[in-house]
């Protein structure tokens, strides 16, 4: 990892990203999205579940969501290079905001159904899916490489922490105006994170300076990766968290509904604590931790997150059951912030988007979780699937230790 800088303490980075307008609008951006994908799962989950009692097609709304990563990930980390991403972003918010708008519309009409559901949320998915080629080089270009541990330190730990925020939100509109309030607030955020990305001074012209087919930029990326130990060992991790853990998220509500009978309200608020929990380890990780520790805090996410994900499915007091979840949304935020960090940081610089978007299609095997999940939950029940799930996530990890290895004996220098 030769471009990460020590010579630099984590207030003094921090104090340099305070003073960098395009940082923050894209941070705002990322943060919009994410408060937003959190309000509406909410919401389609208590409106999926209530509407066919299937916790199959709760986890299926989810996982829409995240199969465009896993179908188009790597073409649009591709893509990306040969456009202005400032542009793209501008696209891709347009094009979430008016698929929210066309379902509050149809919510407040009476005609809102299922299936519509799940075709706004692959549709969103697709907007999602940019997210790390798109934002994220951005991000990384604007701040520069010896910033970037503590800048995703900031986005990835606050965009977690919106759990927080989205779902008591999305769980209080569902039960006071109803699924197209929830909706409705939604057009609203996505109009002001426009407006920020509009003003972005931020431009790219790699596009136009690099040649080479789609295709061979695909290629090109999945090669890179092939032959770098340290990506392999990062993404083999990402597989296990986004096919053993990340999926038991789209179980939340049905747990709180069933096992521990909480109202819409409260099940928003027992969805946030592990957005609290993101938070806390966001800001200990930004303080705190440093580039000789990126790899063992990674690993130690998600190991903690397999645990506690499965001592939250088997628990029944509700205040038990939140503190695991906090639990979790620690572990979680550690993962996340690691994950994009390790990668960006391990790819060369003309490489990113790329690699980026290969990175996205490790995320976008989750669906896989998902069905098996959803499928688990409709034969032994929402809480057992739940925890079979994490016991699952920690077998994995210790079978794939000679791939994930690595990335612990080759930490960055103290």
């Amino acid at each position: 990892m030769s471009e990460i800088s020590t010579a630099h303490p984590a207030p003094a980075r921090m104090s340099r990203l305070f003073a960098n307008a395009d940082f923050w609008r894209l941070w705002y951006a990322g943060l919009v999205v994410f408060v937003v994908r959190w309000l509406e799962t909410l919401a389609v989950a208590v409106f999926v579940y209530r509407a066919t009692g299937s916790p199959f097609l709760v986890a299926m709304m989810t996982m829409l969501r995240l199969l465009p990563m896993g179908l188009f990930g790597a073409l649009l980390g591709a893509v990306a290079e040969r456009i202005e991403r400032r542009t793209a972003q501008i696209g891709v918010i347009a094009l979430m905001g008016c698929t929210s708008a066309a379902l509050a519309t149809l919510a407040y009409g009476g005609h809102l159904s299922v299936w519509q559901l799940a075709l706004a949320s692959f549709i969103n998915g697709l907007g999602w899916a940019t997210d790390n080629p798109v934002r994220r080089v951005m991000i990384g270009e604007v701040v520069g490489s010896h910033r970037m541990g503590v800048a995703m330190s900031i986005d990835v730990g606050t965009n977690n922490a919106s759990r927080m925020l989205g779902p008591t939100v999305g769980g209080i509109l569902f039960a006071t105006v109803g699924v197209g309030g929830a909706f409705a607030l939604s057009v609203l955020l996505y109009a002001t994170s426009l407006f920020a990305v509009i003003g972005l001074r931020y431009r790219n012209s790699q596009g136009q300076r690099d040649g080479g087919s789609v295709l061979m930029r695909i290629r090109d990326g999945v090669e890179l990766v092939r032959h770098d130990r340290r990506l392999i060992g990062t993404l083999t991790i990402t597989v296990v968290y986004n096919v053993f853990g990340w999926p038991f998220t789209s179980m939340v509500p049905v747990i709180a509904q069933d096992r521990l009978h909480l109202t819409p309200e409260w099940i928003g608020i027992m969805a946030s604590m592990d957005g609290v929990g993101a938070f806390i380890g966001a800001t200990v990780i930004a303080l705190f931790v440093g580039p000789r520790f990126y790899a063992r805090t990674y690993l130690a996410g998600v190991t903690s997150y397999m645990i506690m994900l499965t001592v939250f499915a088997l628990v029944s007091q509700p205040i038990t059951a939140g503190a695991a979840l906090v639990l979790t949304g620690i572990g979680g935020a550690a993962f996340s912030i690691m994950q994009a960090t390790q990668v960006y940081l391990a790819a060369p610089p003309e490489m990113r988007s790329r690699v980026l978007g290969v990175l996205s299609v490790c995320i976008g095997i989750g669906p896989i979780g998902f069905v098996h999940l959803g499928l688990l939950a409709d034969a032994i029940g929402a809480p057992w699937a739940t925890a079979t799930m994490g016991l699952e996530g920690l077998l994995a990890l210790a079978l794939t230790f000679r791939w994930w290895r690595v990335i612990l004996s080759r930490e960055a220098p103290a």
